[in-house]
């Protein structure tokens, strides 16, 4: 009998922390806040304080469960743990469905800054950085983090710059200018939530990191903090600068801020900081989804061949492989305000259900270690996930009828796969 290889436990809380970072501060704010500002105004601050509230307290809930169930296959052990298999595969599938489509938009995205440079389809360099990083995954998960370390320095760098070009404008604008009133800032916020995703993706690096019932609660809460203070500062100085009509305009606006303020050359800065954003997301986003489909093929929920771990590299590279060819695929999709909607969908869902884990769990498995507790209790009932709940619920009644549509049935779809026995594929 061969011995089961295990994943390297390489991580501590630098590259958790800066790996989250790097995630959250990818390519939503870069690509989403001329969309938001069009619906928000010279409030999209505002929008993204608030979708801040979904990330803090569902972001609670995620330290907690890690803190207990310190497993790759997160969300999905999570769930069956309170609620049995057949929902903890419907919430498994939402996630890798939600990492590998925004993947391959984001992708997308990254081709149309690189054509900027060199004139090549958007849909080729974006199938080549897939293929790319998909080999880095598979190289080793430590030389992985610090490609998203180096990317999440430059990129965090962009949104400093973005912060010091409008200091000299601070006070220029309206900051609670709302064209379409406190309906376009909750829709900008139901939208802006897309550039918060990402946090919950730490929780997926348990079995490669030290000690981690500790350091994956403390780096995502501090990877979540950081990106806070961030998003709304970038977000007070981009209005500062350019107004919420030219922003809500802008196919690339922070290269359209900088080159407004200091020219051509800082648009062009701008222009590359944004590759090594995109590129950072995606990198990311496939970790995510290799390794929950890795997590749900060793508890049997997924066909057994996708938990088959690489000997020398050590790394889930059948996983990896189809998360790379599924991106291909769907590298042709359109447009990124749609399927930032979808992927916020599937994302609203999970959090709902996240946050209820924890609820539940603290009565039927009130005994059970927790390292990290959620603040905030009323007798034995934590407060916090409900509020969680809450504003779950309010965003998914801020998304568009097709977006409702087409989530609706990726959970069908999934219900039904939760039927079939994986142990026979």
């Amino acid at each position: 009998m061969t011995q089961k290889v295990e994943l390297k436990r390489e991580l501590g809380l630098l590259e958790i922390t800066l790996s989250g970072v790097g995630i959250i501060l990818g390519a939503g704010i870069y690509a989403l806040i001329g969309k938001a500002a069009a619906l928000a105004g010279n409030a999209v601050w505002l929008s993204f304080a608030l979708a801040s509230l979904v990330a803090i307290f569902t972001g609670l809930s995620y330290a907690e469960l890690s803190s207990m169930f310190p497993k790759a296959s997160a969300e999905y052990e999570y769930t069956r743990s309170a609620f049995g298999r057949r929902l903890a595969f419907i919430i498994g599938w939402l996630i890798i469905f939600s990492g590998i489509i925004g993947a391959s938009t984001v992708a997308l995205g990254f081709g149309g800054y690189f054509n900027s440079f060199i004139s090549i389809s958007p849909v080729i360099s974006g199938m080549i950085l897939i293929i790319a990083l998909s080999f880095l995954l598979f190289y080793g998960i430590k030389e992985s983090a610090w490609f998203a370390v180096i990317a999440t320095l430059i990129e965090t760098a962009g949104l400093v710059l973005i912060i010091f070009i409008g200091l000299p404008y601070l006070g220029k604008v309206d900051y609670f200018e709302m064209p379409y009133g406190m309906a376009g800032v909750f829709q900008a916020s139901a939208l802006v939530f897309f550039a918060y995703t990402g946090f919950e993706s730490i929780v997926k690096l348990s079995e490669e990191t030290k000690a981690p019932e500790r350091t994956i609660p403390k780096g995502l809460l501090l990877a979540i903090l950081i990106s806070i203070i961030l998003y709304i500062l970038v977000a007070v100085s981009a209005v500062s600068v350019m107004g919420w009509e030219k922003l809500g305009t802008s196919e690339a606006p922070f290269a359209d801020l900088a080159f407004t303020s200091l020219g051509s050359r800082a648009s062009t800065l701008l222009s590359a900081i944004a590759l090594f954003a995109t590129a950072n997301t995606v990198l990311l986003m496939l970790l995510g989804a290799s390794r929950i489909m890795y997590g749900m093929a060793d508890s049997a929920t997924l066909p057994g061949v996708l938990a088959r771990v690489h000997p020398s590299r050590r790394t889930p590279w059948v996983a990896i492989l189809v998360s790379m060819l599924i991106s291909i695929l769907f590298i042709f999709s359109g447009d990124i305000t749609f399927v930032a909607n979808v992927d916020n969908f599937t994302l609203f869902v999970t959090f709902f259900v996240i946050n209820a884990s924890v609820i539940f769990l603290r009565y039927i498995k009130p005994e059970m270690a927790r390292p990290f507790r959620v603040p905030l209790a009323i007798g034995g009932f934590p407060v916090l996930p409900l509020f969680g709940i809450l504003f779950c619920i309010f965003m998914l009644f801020q998304l568009e009828w097709k977006v409702l549509l087409i989530g609706a049935a990726l959970v069908v779809l999934g219900w039904l796969l939760s039927f079939v026995d994986m142990r026979k594929v």
